[in-house]
């Protein structure tokens, strides 16, 4: 028989700063309130607005509640939309995401724990997966149950298993996924589904983390002997997938009267029907289904969000194991891995005339003025996208001149062209785009490099719909070491985007950025209009032509006049 779970009952320490500034209820209600519909223009839109009002009956969804895009922390911003992991020289995932399993009674704390967990570990990037975005789609006659508090949404059966194992299989890979948005007013899914990534650590919370449809099934009680003679098939589904199970274990009657707040003052919900659906099937299936399932946790936590003690051991265990899968970006291994090997076939070069090489002359001329490098710079986008241009794929057709007589010519092949920029330098070439490509529609992505780990972070991604149709222009201004090259075309990807139908653009590259690129992605054509040989030790381009944002935009550059473009994103 297995050992039982670990408890933490240690008396808990002083109230961390999350606690300290609203109880676990009041915290409870603001991460609702944190995610309300947004368009975000930019990372700053993206915080959590002020207030915490709600008017009766306006639900928010079930995404909003676990995983607001960014969480603000006093050491650091922690992105919990997830981001593209650790790729090596091969464009390959080497180790897995570290997965947290949260279980629970229902309003137990779970979401509280989970946010105190992730600000105690003090990692960058963070997917929070709540169990509530998984219910089923109802039938009218369920929907009807639903309106009247009839319908059971505390029975694994009111659960999509299936479709929690294989996103959870998915995000462990690190590979994006759709997960749907559940309005609680409507009882039904949202149309559109919010696209997560995966990250350092993955936290999966729900009443039934722990419990498989397979192994509870139909209305028959099930006794803990037969839960625990089941777990084996429980094991092979959802233990695989969870590295760690906690049990958040909180009062009864403190879970009945944070419901009953929540309920009433969010979903616009009555005293009675709330009363009547808890003793009709939340306190039952609480016995039955979700009180059993304590005896799989790995750590059993009693008083939930106010048990600091716990908290901090879970916390240590979870740096303990991130530490020993070395969740790292090897540049080193990067920069090694191809060297004296000839450039690849996919790579075209814009031939080097005098007039090409006359303008790569006064733009790698650090006494350029800037009015001068914008406007030579802008001549050689130009080209430069002309020339791209020339790839993509082209068939017969057959127009009438004005003199009425039939032109034999070529029309484009394909369905749509989409630009997307890599933020900051890639923007400066979207002008160029436009201006030779009626109506196109432009994407952006923001990769930044982490200064202490290395690791090229997706900070910001707004892509347009259906770009998996579309050829993809990728656009860098310059691209060293390939790390956010790499990164932006593994986005791209994981939109569906085929690999051979993504051009990735650049002005100046490094020999080193084109191997690491094509080799990771044979099919992709790179296209730029000058490659030099070299990195230096800081691996910026030598040569080289300085910090182009800085000198196009104008900016201040660092202070030891480093490419400090390649240092925000390394490639």
């Amino acid at each position: 028989m297995a050992a039982p779970p670990a408890r933490a009952d240690a008396d808990p320490s002083p109230t961390s700063p999350l606690t300290a500034r609203d109880p676990p209820g009041r915290q409870a209600e603001k991460n609702e309130t944190a995610c309300e519909d947004r368009n975000a223009e930019s990372l700053d839109r993206l915080l959590p607005p002020v207030g915490t009002g709600h008017s009766p009956r306006k639900r928010t969804t079930s995404q909003c509640k676990s995983e607001p895009p960014l969480l603000r922390t006093s050491k650091r911003t922690i992105y919990t939309a997830g981001r593209p992991p650790w790729y090596n020289e091969h464009g390959t995932q080497s180790k897995e995401a570290f997965a947290i399993g949260l279980g629970g009674g229902s309003a137990s704390g779970k979401t509280t724990v989970a946010r105190m967990i992730i600000e105690a570990l003090d990692v960058p990037w963070v997917v929070l997966l709540s169990m509530d975005s998984f219910y089923k789609v109802l039938t009218e006659q369920q929907q009807e149950q639903a309106a009247h508090n009839n319908f059971n949404f505390d029975h694994p059966d009111a659960f999509d298993f299936d479709l929690i194992i294989s996103t959870l299989k998915k995000l462990k890979q690190g590979k994006s996924v759709k997960v749907p948005v559940y309005d609680f007013t409507t009882h039904s899914r949202k149309r559109d589904w919010k696209t997560l990534y995966g990250a350092n650590v993955i936290i999966f919370e729900g009443i039934m983390a722990f419990a498989d449809k397979t192994l509870l099934e139909g209305l028959v009680p099930v006794s803990p002997c037969r839960l625990l003679a089941s777990s084996r098939s429980l094991a092979h589904r959802l233990h695989q997938l969870l590295d760690m199970k906690i049990f958040v274990d909180t009062d009864s009657d403190i879970r009945l009267v944070r419901r009953l707040r929540r309920d009433i003052s969010e979903r616009g919900r009555d005293i009675e029907g709330v009363i009547k659906q808890y003793n009709k099937f939340v306190k039952p299936s609480f016995d039955q289904y979700i009180q059993p399932t304590m005896r799989l946790a790995d750590i059993v936590v009693p008083r939930g969000s106010g048990n600091t003690v716990a908290i901090d051991l879970i916390v240590q265990h979870v740096h303990s194991q991130l530490e020993e899968r070395k969740l790292r970006w090897d540049m080193a291994a990067l920069a090694s891995a191809h060297q004296c090997h000839p450039l690849p076939q996919t790579l075209s070069v814009l031939k080097s005339t005098p007039q090409v090489r006359g303008m790569h002359t006064i733009i790698r001329d650090k006494e350029t003025s800037r009015d001068e490098f914008i406007f030579y710079s802008k001549r050689l986008m130009r080209l430069l996208i002309e020339h791209a241009l020339s790839f993509l794929p082209f068939q017969d057709c057959v127009v009438r001149t004005p003199q009425g007589q039939d032109y034999a010519g070529k029309c484009y092949a394909g369905k749509q062209i989409t630009g997307v920029s890599i933020l900051r330098a890639g923007e400066t070439m979207e002008p160029a785009l436009r201006a030779v490509c009626k109506d196109v529609r432009i994407g952006t992505i923001l990769i930044q490099t982490n200064q202490l780990t290395g690791e090229p972070e997706l900070h910001y991604l707004r892509l347009p719909k259906d770009i998996s149709d579309d050829h993809v222009i990728l656009m860098d201004c310059t691209v060293s070491t390939g790390a956010a090259a790499m990164m932006a075309v593994r986005v791209l990807l994981d939109h569906d985007v085929p690999e051979d139908k993504i051009f990735l653009l650049s002005l100046l590259m490094a020999e080193m950025g084109v191997h690491s690129v094509a080799y990771a992605f044979p099919r992709v054509r790179i296209i730029t209009t000058a490659v030099d040989k070299r990195v230096n030790d800081l691996f910026r381009i030598i040569p080289g032509i300085g910090n182009f944002g800085d000198r196009y935009f104008g900016t201040d550059a660092v202070p030891d006049g480093s490419d400090e473009e390649e240092v925000a994103y390394t490639g």
